[in-house]
């Protein structure tokens, strides 16, 4: 019976104690299982946290890009209305000028007939007091004294009246060939419907993503430095977008240099045997467009017997500007105004039109020859078997050296309407502003200058003088002493009136 109870009490602890080992262990088992969703949900949390600060990121990145496009369309609005404004402003100052030139004519006119008036007061004095005189001699005469003394006032007054009448021919005279000055240069600018110029700017590659810019680079600069050398010019390279920038001061090598870029990007292959084989392809393309401008050009204006060596060289005009005016489609202009106005006066047009588009070649040739475009295209031009008159037309139409015919005055004349016409030649409103201050500038650099101000767009500018410090003699020396000074530290398209006004007013108020 004993061994039966030992039995029963060793059952019973051995089942309490697997009763106890199970329940621990499915306990470890539940806190292990609870342990691992907790990490789990940890992590799931953690994930949508990430994800919503990812949408929250690329939220306030869409609405600062949302904000910079509409700060640059707010900032391109300004610019735009400030373009408008200057133009307003320009039209104004030009209308304001007008009006004072007319003011200006008809004072003029005034004090004139005024002179005039005094004149004849003073020729009725002179009459009057000769008639007194006379009669009284008349009195003392017999008759043939009297006819001698008649016959020499008829003779004096004759003399008079010849001597007005030739003053009033020559005015006349004169004044119709200024009218048919003015007319022929109309009729010739009518006849010219040139479209206008526009700013021109850096030559840009636009690429179809930035990792092509690296691609450009290659491995430790290895492509962009052989393209710099086979080209001539530099690769700008910086964070702007999708875009690399061309620079060379020679317009030639720029548009090559362009040209084989934009293949280079095309093709995808870069690297420094394709750079030298798609370098030498754009070379031999732009020298095909240079060849084919200047035979355009000449086409143009139908001028025959050209030296082929003349013909490449005007090609090269068209990568050239000269204050953003295509040299090119200038001097083609400057060749039909020529043509138009020699056939207006009577002259050989086609003299006219040949001067005329060769007028600016020397632009085009390399600085190897000395001395200005005009002397060097001369130079250049005679050589290759161009004619006396058209050789000295090239060389004076700056008026370096003097002009030998009426060929070379109507070149000197087609070359001016060409590049003052309205919109011939454009600036940027900083250019235009820096140049009125400029000249503001060197008006008020001089002693005795009270205020200056650059008018009608830079084409006047009007220096008030202080009338204590300056007299008549010292303003009308300013005048001389400014125009030298803007001629040689100024750059000009045209030609800028100097007017030097010095006045002193005294004004009293009576109560």
């Amino acid at each position: 019976m004993s061994n039966g109870i030992w039995i029963a009490l060793a059952a019973l602890l051995v089942g309490f104690a697997s009763a106890y080992v199970f329940l621990r262990w499915n306990m470890s088992r539940s806190r292990q299982r609870a342990k691992e969703e907790a990490d789990d949900l940890l992590e799931l949390a953690r994930r949508k946290a990430e994800i919503e600060r990812l949408e929250a990121k690329a939220k306030v990145e869409r609405e600062i890009e949302g904000l910079r496009s509409d700060f640059e369309r707010a900032e391109q609005r300004s610019e735009l209305e400030i373009e408008m404004k200057l133009k307003e402003i320009r039209s104004h100052e030009e209308s304001i000028g007008l009006l004072d030139h007319q003011l200006q004519l008809r004072q003029k006119q005034i004090e004139k007939e005024l002179e005039e008036l005094q004149e004849k007061r003073e020729d009725l004095s002179q009459m009057s007091a000769n008639m007194q005189r006379t009669m009284a001699n008349l009195a003392s005469m017999d008759v043939q004294e009297v006819k001698e003394s008649l016959r020499e006032q008829v003779r004096l007054d004759c003399a008079d009246e010849l001597k007005k009448l030739r003053k009033e021919t020559l005015e006349r005279s004169e004044a119709e060939i200024h009218r048919e000055a003015k007319r022929t240069i109309l009729a010739a600018m009518q006849r010219i419907a040139s479209k206008p110029s526009n700013d021109i700017t850096a030559a840009i590659v636009q690429l179809p993503n930035d990792e092509m810019k690296g691609r450009i680079i290659g491995r430790e600069g290895r492509n962009i430095k052989c393209f710099e050398t086979a080209t001539g010019t530099s690769l700008l390279i910086d964070e702007s977008p999708n875009m690399v920038m061309v620079s060379s001061f020679d317009p030639v090598r720029r548009e090559i240099a362009k040209t084989a870029l934009e293949r280079l990007v095309a093709d995808g292959r870069i690297h420094p045997a394709t750079i030298e084989e798609f370098v030498g392809e754009a070379r031999n393309d732009v020298d095909q467009i240079v060849e084919n401008a200047g035979d355009a050009a000449v086409s143009h204006l139908k001028i025959s017997r050209l030296h082929p060596e003349i013909i490449t060289v005007l090609g090269k005009l068209k990568f050239r500007t000269s204050y953003s005016q295509n040299v090119l489609e200038h001097s083609v202009e400057v060749g039909f105004l020529a043509s138009i106005i020699a056939s207006e006066l009577g002259l050989d047009p086609n003299i006219a039109k040949r001067a005329g588009l060769l007028h600016d070649i020397g632009k085009a040739i390399d600085g190897d020859f000395e001395g200005s475009h005009a002397t060097v295209g001369a130079d250049f031009v005679k050589a290759r078997g161009e004619s006396d008159v058209v050789v000295n037309a090239v060389a004076a139409h700056h008026e370096e050296v003097p002009p030998e015919s009426l060929y070379a005055g109507v070149v000197i004349l087609a070359d001016t309407i060409s590049a003052v016409r309205p919109g011939a030649r454009s600036e940027t409103l900083t250019a235009y502003v820096d140049r009125l201050k400029e000249l503001e500038e060197v008006a008020l650099s001089f002693d005795g200058i009270k205020s200056a101000y650059a008018i009608q767009a830079g084409r006047e500018v009007r220096v008030i003088v202080d009338p204590k410090r300056a007299g008549d003699e010292q303003a009308r020396s300013l005048s001389r002493e400014i125009r030298d000074k803007i001629e040689s530290q100024l750059e000009f398209p045209s030609s800028i009136r100097v007017t030097v006004i010095r006045e002193q007013r005294f004004v009293e108020t009576a109560k």
